[in-house]
């Protein structure tokens, strides 16, 4: 390698290109030190391949030489700033900015595009010094460059700031794409979906990235029949779905049990060779998982190759949530014998798998472990779990005791947990319990409905009239109202969406009949003797 640089002194740049490890790389720099005059041109050809290559070690060589120049250029310094984003330094990459502005060079459009991106990157808690970049474009008059501009945009959009975002983007004469999707995105990530849904709806071009992004707003804000409606439009518009419109689209199927639709997702994902990225196998899993099919979601689960804490919370919880909690448990065990490092998500969903089957011991002895072993600090969700867990095996005053000792009693966020505590006190028949734990709940100002309903449930249910009364008074005197219960029903692909006494749905009358018509084909095909043998199911 070194003959062939000695022959072609001026031709480095073809040299770097062929370099495939760190010691070819330190041979060509080691041959440009020893020549007897400084070929800069080549150096910098040199640098700026070890910056732009993937290989993190090329980056930090890079580094190395960088900071032992004595000469440096504008050129080198937009260099390293973008090669320091590309490698998620971007604290590394102000800095080399700081650098830039005391060595006096001249700031250019190339610089302010990667130095934008730095400061979206440390978002929220270095805003100011995105506003102080965003100065020095307007003050050396690089504004109108689109690709600043995106930046800018982008900068303002994930800093929740859409008016700026909108400001400037109404100053750009010639918007691409990208910039329109930004401004999508910007807009769903604040929750404003109308505002997302009428500039998408305005937008002269869409790409498929347009498309995801206008999805996952929709997502947000659980409005999941709109994404699948979304995804059915793209579709008829001939335009290729990629990953991340198919993992919006199951996650959909999955809140709105749309199996069929989930299908032929799947089976579209298997044609595109997508199968295997993880993220959208775990939306698989997940998605059968929600729909009852377990067998289908062990299916894809056990083709994965590279499992994440993902893959194995969406399976355990999936199978804890469907009965099976015996088989969360054992894959479980199968996570921590594979190397992988269990998350608190995990510990929800094993502990809720221990709950549903009411393994007392198992449970209390995993919550202890968790810490222990484990390292991970127990938040909210697992002392809900906990207290559920010892609340559903009737030791109400253990659930209680723990509530006082590890909660520290009643606050605002856990009011649910109490809930919980106070059920299982009317299902049991600890009606003294429930009072007292009623009271300490009333006290304190709780207004959820559903605590209410429990409390005025289990007075009345063990006599105490006096008592139910009371309640109802509360009830009526805050004005708490039950949230209307929402189902979904798909056919023929199509998934409609109502409320509890919801007439006004357009379809609503063609809903009813076509699930009094099924109701009416089930009960046929059910003969007496098949009845009074799956009815004990």
């Amino acid at each position: 390698m070194i003959e062939r640089a000695d022959e072609h002194r001026t031709d480095i740049s073809s040299l770097t290109q062929r370099c495939s490890t760190l010691n070819q790389l330190k041979q060509i720099h080691g041959y440009l030190l020893k020549l007897p005059f400084r070929n800069f041109a080549a150096l910098t050809s040199l640098l700026s391949f070890a910056v732009a290559s993937t290989n993190p070690a090329f980056f930090c060589y890079a580094e190395a030489i960088f900071r032992n120049l004595r000469r440096r250029t504008t050129f080198l310094y937009n260099t390293m700033i973008r090669g320091y984003v590309q490698s998620n330094k971007p604290i590394e990459a102000i800095l080399c900015y700081k650098d830039m502005l005391n060595d006096r060079l001249i700031r250019n459009n190339y610089t302010f595009t990667p130095l934008v991106k730095a400061c979206s990157m440390i978002l929220p808690d270095f805003r100011l010094m995105g506003l102080l970049v965003h100065g020095h474009v307007i003050k050396l008059g690089f504004c109108p460059d689109l690709f600043i501009a995106s930046a800018l945009i982008e900068f303002y959009a994930l800093n929740l700031d859409m008016g700026t975002a909108e400001e400037l983007f109404g100053e750009i004469p010639v918007r691409d794409v990208v910039l329109w999707t930004t401004m999508v995105d910007g807009y769903g990530k604040m929750g404003d979906v109308e505002k997302a849904r009428a500039l998408f709806d305005e937008m002269p071009e869409r790409n498929v990235i347009s498309w995801s992004t206008i999805m996952a707003a929709y997502s947000r804000k659980s409005d999941f029949r709109e994404v699948l409606c979304l995804y059915r439009t793209m579709e008829e518009s001939g335009l290729k779905p990629n990953e991340a419109v198919l993992v919006s689209a199951l996650t959909a199927c999955a809140h709105l049990g749309a199996l069929a639709q989930g299908l032929w997702i799947h089976s579209y994902a298997e044609k595109c060779k997508y199968s295997s990225n993880p993220i959208l196998a775990t939306a698989l899993v997940d998605m059968y998982l929600k729909c009852g099919c377990m067998k289908l979601a062990l299916t894809v689960f056990d083709q994965m190759h590279d499992k994440d804490s993902q893959a194995w919370n969406a399976i355990i919880s999936g199978l804890a949530l469907n009965g099976d909690a015996m088989k969360s448990l054992e894959l479980f065990d199968d996570m921590v014998l594979s190397g992988m490092q269990p998350t608190e998500a995990t510990f929800v969903a094993i502990l809720t798998a221990c709950t549903h089957a009411k393994l007392l011991d198992k449970g209390l002895s995993l919550f202890e472990n968790m810490g222990k072993i484990y390292k991970i600090q127990a938040k909210i969700e697992h002392y809900a779990c906990v207290v559920d867990l010892l609340a559903r095996s009737g030791k109400l005053e253990e659930a209680e005791k723990f509530i006082d000792e590890k909660m520290g009693g009643i606050d605002e966020g856990d009011a649910n947990v109490w809930g919980a505590l106070l059920g299982a006190c009317r299902v049991y028949g600890k009606v003294e319990t429930g009072n007292r734990l009623w009271r300490k709940l009333a006290k304190k100002g709780v207004d959820d409905y559903g605590i209410h309903v429990l409390a005025y449930n289990m007075f009345r249910e063990a006599g105490w009239d006096a008592e139910a009364k009371s309640v109802r008074r509360l009830i009526q005197k805050k004005q708490l109202k039950k949230k209307p219960g929402c189902s979904a029903i798909e056919v023929n692909g199509i998934v409609e969406e109502f409320v509890a006494g919801d007439v006004s749905h357009p379809q609503a009358d063609d809903i009813y009949r076509i699930l009094y018509s099924l109701l009416c084909d089930v009960s046929r095909s059910i003969t007496l003797h098949e009845y009074d043998e799956t009815s004990s199911t």
